[in-house]
C-alpha cells in the first residue's frame, strides 16, 4: 500500500464523493478510482459502495480508514520527531550512546 493511496483514500471516505474529492485533492476522478482499485486489490476486498450520486464506505472500508488514519498519524509523529533530533531539539531517547 502506497501512503499517498492511503490520503486520497481518507479524503474520498470523509466526502463520500469521487468529484468532489478529486477537486479537493487536485485530481482526476480516474486517478482517484484507480487508488481506490489499487487499494481494493491489496485488501482483497471492496471499499466503497455507489448510493446514488455519492458513496458510502463498506465494512472493510471502514477498517481501512481507521487503520489509514493511525498509519498517517505515526507517520506525521515520526516525521516530527525526527525532525526535532536532526535539529538538535533533542536526543534520541533510544538511540545507543
Amino acid at each position: 500500500m502506497d501512503l499517498r493511496d492511503l490520503q486520497y483514500f481518507e479524503v474520498t471516505a470523509e466526502l463520500e464523493h469521487m468529484g468532489r474529492a478529486a477537486e479537493r485533492l487536485h485530481r482526476t476522478q480516474p486517478a482517484l478510482s484507480s487508488c481506490v482499485r489499487r487499494l481494493e486489490e491489496a485488501c482483497g476486498a471492496a471499499l466503497f459502495e455507489k448510493t446514488g450520486r455519492g458513496i458510502k464506505l463498506t465494512a472493510a472500508g471502514h477498517a481501512l480508514r481507521r487503520w489509514a488514519q493511525r498509519t498517517r498519524l505515526d507517520v506525521e509523529s515520526a516525521r516530527r520527531e525526527i525532525g526535532d533530533i536532526g535539529r538538535g531539539l533533542v536526543g534520541c531517547w533510544r538511540c545507543p550512546r
